[in-house]
C-alpha cells in the first residue's frame, strides 16, 4: 500500500475531481466474481474513490433486503478478503480507506472468524465496561490483520421500541445514560488498537417499526424529546471527540423544519443539528446509500449521492452511482463544499493510515477466555428464582433442547420432528427446556413457524418448565413464558454461553446480569 501525502500536499496536488473521488465508498463483496472484481477496480483507477466498504456477498442482507437470494457459505471468505484488500489497494493512486461493519466481530460479514456477543447481551452486564473495551479492542486487532481500518459501529441508538425490525439486539439497551458508557467503551477499545469507529444511526433509529432497508421510518416526537434521549448518546460521544458519525436514513418532522426529508439528506439534520448546535466537526458518512428507504425515491443517477454531500455528508457509502454522481458533485457543489469536505476526510485517513494496520501473518484472535466472562456477567434471572430452579435440578426432570438444524430445513421434516419430541415428552411432568430461535433477527417470527410456537406454548402451558433461552430475548415475546417456573435469558448460542447456563443450572454461579430493557416480555 502507497504512504498517504500530507493534507498541504493532496490540497495542491490531487485534481477537483480526484477530491470528490475520496467522497465515494461503493461496496466491495468478499465473494464476487471475477469480472466484478475488475469493475470494482476500473472505478479505483479511473475515478480515484477515496474508500471501499466491505460486506459478505450480493446475496447478503446489506443488497438482498428481501432475502430472495440464497447466501452461499465461503470458508475461505477470511483469506479472500485479505487478498482482495491488498488487490484493490495496489491498482489505487492513493491509500484506500477500508471499513466494514463489524459490529460483534467480523463474523458479522465473515464466516470462520472470532464473534463476540450482540450489544444487547453487552447491555445486561453491569457496571463492567472494561470488558466492553476489551470486546472493541479484539474487534480491532481482528480488522487490522484483515488491512481494515474503519469498524462502522457501534450501534448507538436507544432500544426503546420493542416492535424495531433492525436495531433491537444491536443495541445496548434502553437507557441513555448505559447506551452512552457502553458504546463509549467500545469506543476507546477500538482506538487502542488505532482503528477508527462511526456511532450509528443519527439522529437515532431506536424508536422504530420500519427497517429503513425496505422504506422510511418517521419518529413523530418532539424536539425536546429527542434531545433529552435519543440524541444524548451522541452529544455525549461527540464531547468524548469520536472520529465519525454515520446519519441513519429517517424521517424526523421535529429535527427538520417539520419536513418529511430523510435525516441522510437534510441539511437541517445534519448541518444545523449535527454540525451547529452539537458541536460535531468530525468526518459524516451516510448510511448506505442503495437502502430503499432513499434510493427507490430517486431515479436519476447520481442525484441521491449530490443530495446526500449537499446536505453535509462527506463520505458516501454504499454509493451506487458513482460516475455519474461525481459528475453531479463537479457541477453542483460550491469550491468551499468541496474543500471543507476533502479536508475532513484526508485528516481522517492520514490517522488511520499514518502508520501501516495490516498484520496479515498474525492470526485472529478467538478469546473464549473473554466471552466466557462476557456469560457469566450477562447471563439474566429474568423470572423466578435461583432456589426454584436448584429444587427444580434436583426433581427426576426431562431434557428438551429445541435447536433447529441445519438438516431439518424443510416443513415436513420440521413437524414430523416435532412429533417425535411430542411423543418422547408425553409421560414426562418436569421439562428443562434449552431453546435456541432459528435467526436473531424478528422478522417471520425469528424464524419459527406456527407449529414450533404452538408445540412450545403446549410444553408450557402442560408441564412444570424451567426455560433457558439462547437468543434475541425479544423472541420470548412469542411464548407463554408466565407460566414457567423460572426463564433464564442467555442471549447467545456460543460453546462458553452454554457452559454458563449449564453451570447456572448447577448453582455453582448466581445471575447477575439484568435484560437492558424495560419492556414486559
Amino acid at each position: 500500500m502507497h504512504k498517504i501525502i500530507s493534507l498541504e500536499k493532496a490540497k495542491n496536488e490531487l485534481s477537483k475531481a480526484e477530491k470528490v473521488g475520496q467522497f465515494f465508498m461503493p461496496a466491495a463483496f468478499i465473494n464476487d466474481t471475477e469480472e466484478e472484481i475488475r469493475q470494482l477496480e476500473d472505478l479505483i483507477k479511473n475515478h480515484g474513490v477515496g474508500g471501499l466498504c466491505f460486506f459478505h456477498s450480493r446475496a447478503s442482507a446489506a443488497t438482498n433486503f428481501e432475502g430472495k437470494k440464497e447466501i452461499v457459505r465461503n470458508e475461505n471468505s477470511f483469506d479472500t478478503l485479505k487478498k482482495l484488500v491488498q488487490r484493490y489497494q495496489s491498482v489505487s493512486k492513493h491509500p484506500l480507506f477500508i471499513a466494514i461493519d463489524a459490529e460483534w466481530g467480523l463474523a458479522m460479514r465473515i464466516e470462520n472468524t472470532p464473534q463476540y456477543p450482540y450489544a444487547i447481551t453487552l447491555g445486561a452486564i453491569q457496571d463492567n465496561t472494561g470488558l466492553i473495551y476489551q470486546v472493541g479492542k479484539n474487534i480491532a486487532k481482528d480488522c487490522k490483520k484483515a488491512g481494515i481500518h474503519w469498524n462502522l459501529s457501534p450501534v448507538v441508538d436507544i432500544n426503546n421500541n420493542p416492535n424495531n425490525p433492525v436495531i433491537g439486539y444491536r443495541s445496548f439497551g434502553d437507557d441513555k445514560k448505559k447506551v452512552a458508557q457502553k458504546a463509549l467503551a467500545y469506543v476507546k477499545g477500538t482506538e487502542s488498537e488505532g482503528v477508527l469507529t462511526s456511532i450509528k444511526h443519527f439522529p437515532g433509529h431506536g424508536d422504530t417499526d420500519v427497517d429503513s432497508h425496505l422504506g422510511i421510518p418517521v419518529i413523530n416526537k418532539t424536539k425536546e424529546e429527542l434531545l433529552n434521549n435519543e440524541l444524548y448518546p451522541f452529544q455525549e460521544l461527540i464531547n468524548e471527540g469520536v472520529d465519525a458519525v454515520m446519519v441513519g436514513h429517517l424521517s424526523v418532522p421535529a429535527l427538520a423544519a417539520g419536513k418529511s426529508t430523510p435525516s441522510s439528506i437534510s441539511k437541517e439534520i445534519i448541518k444545523d443539528l449535527l454540525r451547529n448546535k452539537m458541536g460535531f466537526t468530525g468526518v459524516v458518512i451516510s448510511d448506505a446509500l442503495n437502502m430503499h428507504a432513499v434510493s427507490n425515491n430517486f431515479p436519476v443517477k447520481g442525484e441521491l449521492e449530490w443530495l446526500a454531500f449537499d446536505a453535509g455528508n462527506d463520505i458516501l457509502c454504499f454509493a451506487e452511482h458513482t460516475e455519474d454522481a461525481i459528475d453531479m458533485i463537479l457541477q453542483k457543489a460550491t469550491n468551499e463544499q468541496i474543500e471543507e469536505s476533502f479536508e475532513r476526510v484526508w485528516r481522517l485517513k492520514q490517522k488511520a493510515i499514518a502508520k501501516e494496520t495490516t498484520e496479515p501473518d498474525k492470526e485472529l484472535v478467538y478469546d473464549t477466555h473473554l466471552n466466557r466472562e462476557l456469560a457469566e456477567q450477562s447471563i439474566t434471572l429474568y423470572k423466578g428464582s435461583e432456589n426454584e430452579i436448584t429444587r427444580f435440578g434436583k426433581s427426576d426432570y426431562c431434557t428438551l433442547t429445541f435447536k433447529r438444524y441445519n438438516e431439518l430445513r424443510h416443513k415436513d421434516d420440521i413437524i414430523s420432528s416435532l412429533a417425535i419430541s411430542r411423543n418422547q415428552i408425553k409421560n414426562e411432568e418436569n421439562i428443562l427446556l434449552l431453546l435456541t430461535p432459528p435467526q436473531i433477527k424478528p422478522n417471520n417470527n425469528f424464524g419459527f413457524l406456527p407449529e414450533e410456537i404452538q408445540f412450545i406454548n403446549e410444553v408450557l402451558s402442560t408441564k412444570n418448565v424451567v426455560l433457558y433461552h439462547f437468543g434475541n430475548p425479544y423472541a420470548l415475546k412469542l411464548f407463554c413464558i408466565e407460566n414457567t417456573k423460572a426463564t433464564v435469558i442467555v442471549y447467545q448460542n456460543f460453546k462458553e454461553f452454554q457452559d454458563v447456563a449449564t453451570a447456572h443450572f448447577q448453582g455453582k454461579i448466581k445471575s447477575v446480569g439484568k435484560l437492558p430493557v424495560k419492556f414486559k416480555i
